[in-house]
């Protein structure tokens, strides 16, 4: 039996800023699904794992950063379904720190084994003879490339999005590699409007999602990226505390802090047509918080709450 994904609630954020912008913002709590594999993550991974059991795979091979919610995602997936989990690990200076990395220590308990590669291999990951390669290691495997995006990702975000949803002008996501904005796209109506916030510089993922649906009700921002991937500063952390601080509801600096700090920007520059409904959808991601809290530690920065 997969993992119950119906049950999930949109939580009203009952915020001073919306009443007095005339605007009513509700959070999909998708991080809320599973305690391991939340979010998006779970929702790109579900139809991958039956067609790998269509297709009679015993292993899943994929790839990913030292903080990756992905890895950690797939690394639980496996062991919850019976998979081996191989892990291609950016940045051969890691094999000697899996310990002290709390996303690569989960993973490594769940059961998945790593292959350390420098990052000059590592942008070669997508080219033929790194696949052969690997498969002359392992023998034969499932490939989820980094990220887990593919037509069964997107098939699986599409289903985010309820029949409750409807009603709603506007529904924002954080944007990485587009696979979960062309779901909610795909099943949008065609009266709401689709804002993504990519986590990314860049509006690149656009030319991805319109591979999978010809809709154009929507649009990328990437003016709260706070400067490319993985990048925070005191502001981002200092809003989601007191974001967590007013709500109760944790946010992660990758991506859904990126998103909600962006969509209280817009309302306050007047971006929302008044009296309109915003659903934002919390996408996970919350086991990166450790990690990043350590960087943050060394940089002398505020740490998440």
């Amino acid at each position: 039996m997969f993992i119950e994904t119906n049950q999930v609630r949109n939580q009203i954020i009952p915020l001073e800023v919306f009443s007095i912008s005339n605007v009513n913002l509700v959070i999909k709590r998708e991080d809320q699904l599973h305690p391991d594999i939340s979010g998006n993550k779970l929702r790109k991974l579900k139809y991958n794992i039956l067609e790998a059991k269509r297709l009679n795979k015993s292993t899943l091979l994929t790839f990913g950063g030292a903080y990756s919610n992905h890895i950690a995602a797939v690394a639980a997936m496996g062991k919850e379904y019976g998979f081996k989990t191989i892990g291609i690990i950016r940045g051969e200076e890691l094999v000697d720190k899996v310990s002290s990395n709390a996303t690569l220590s989960f993973a490594k308990s769940c059961g998945m084994l790593f292959y350390f590669i420098s990052r000059d291999e590592y942008r070669k990951k997508d080219e033929l003879f790194f696949s052969e390669n690997l498969k002359s290691i392992y023998g034969d495997f499932y490939l989820l490339p980094e990220g887990g995006t593919n037509e069964f990702a997107v098939k699986g975000c599409a289903e985010i999005l309820t029949n409750k949803d409807t009603s709603f002008d506007y529904v924002c996501s954080s944007v990485g590699t587009g696979g979960t904005i062309a779901g909610l796209i795909k099943s949008s109506n065609s009266l709401q409007t689709v804002l993504g916030f990519s986590a990314l510089k860049g509006t690149f993922q656009t030319s991805y999602i319109n591979k999978f649906t010809r809709k154009k009700n929507y649009r990328i921002l990437d003016d709260y990226c706070f400067g490319g991937y993985g990048k925070v500063n005191a502001e981002l952390i200092e809003f989601m505390n007191d974001f967590k601080n007013k709500t109760t509801v944790s946010l992660d600096p990758i991506y859904t802090g990126k998103m909600i700090f962006g969509i209280f920007d817009l309302i306050n520059k007047g971006y929302f047509k008044e009296n309109s409904t915003i659903l934002a959808v919390h996408t996970g991601g919350l086991q990166g918080i450790n990690g990043m809290n350590a960087l943050l530690k060394k940089k002398n920065l505020p740490t998440i709450i």
